[in-house]
């Protein structure tokens, strides 16, 4: 089992079969690593900041989706690339 952390965020794969070991989504917003939120916040900021987004109740749907889909981009692609080093 090899441990990674990117932004922050600790990943656990598995170095002979090279999948990533997974948590059952218990249907919560409930991060399971003290001090995440705040990292997660400020890579959202950092993203929207990228885009030209300010996020909120005012800004569309479409905008703030945008900021957590590349979010989730960012940190599947640097994940992919810890678990092939």
């Amino acid at each position: 089992m090899e441990t990674t952390i990117v932004h922050g965020l600790t990943w656990f794969s598995n170095t002979n079969t090279k999948e990533v070991v997974s948590v059952p989504n218990n249907r919560s917003n409930r991060l399971l690593v003290p001090g995440a939120r705040q990292v997660l916040n400020q890579f959202k900021e950092e993203i929207a900041s990228e885009f030209g987004v300010k996020m909120g109740s005012d800004t569309t749907a479409r905008a703030n989706g945008s900021v957590g889909g590349e979010m989730t981009k960012r940190l599947v692609s640097q994940a992919q690339q810890q678990m092939n080093k």
